[in-house]
């Protein structure tokens, strides 16, 4: 008989801080985000924070980006068919965009 533990997490509901720049949501909204997230975390139960690496671009900054888990559906196991959908919470005080990289560049 399985476990919780063993179930498959067919949801899961992660936020962003709203003061996360434009790039930055476009980047962790993306579905090549979503699969890494899916491949670097075994399981996701609801309070987990993740503090997550986001590129800049090419010059060579790095953002990293705190998601918390808001809400898990199915068990807690995330695999490559569980669905990662967002939504946006409370300001943390993120640096995102261009500016993470050079304090004259936009934050959007």
């Amino acid at each position: 008989m399985s476990t919780q533990q063993e179930q498959q997490a067919t949801r899961v509901v992660v936020s962003y801080p709203t003061d996360l720049s434009k790039w930055g949501r476009d980047t962790v909204e993306g579905s090549p985000f979503r699969s890494y997230l899916t491949k670097v975390h075994e399981t996701a139960n609801e309070g987990d924070r993740w503090e997550e690496f986001v590129g800049v671009g090419c010059c060579g900054s790095t953002l990293d980006v705190p998601l918390v888990v808001e809400g898990v559906e199915g068990g807690e196991r995330l695999t490559e068919d569980t669905e990662i959908v967002y939504e946006v919470r409370d300001s943390c005080e993120i640096e995102g965009g261009w500016r993470v990289q050079s304090a004259d560049g936009p934050t959007e």
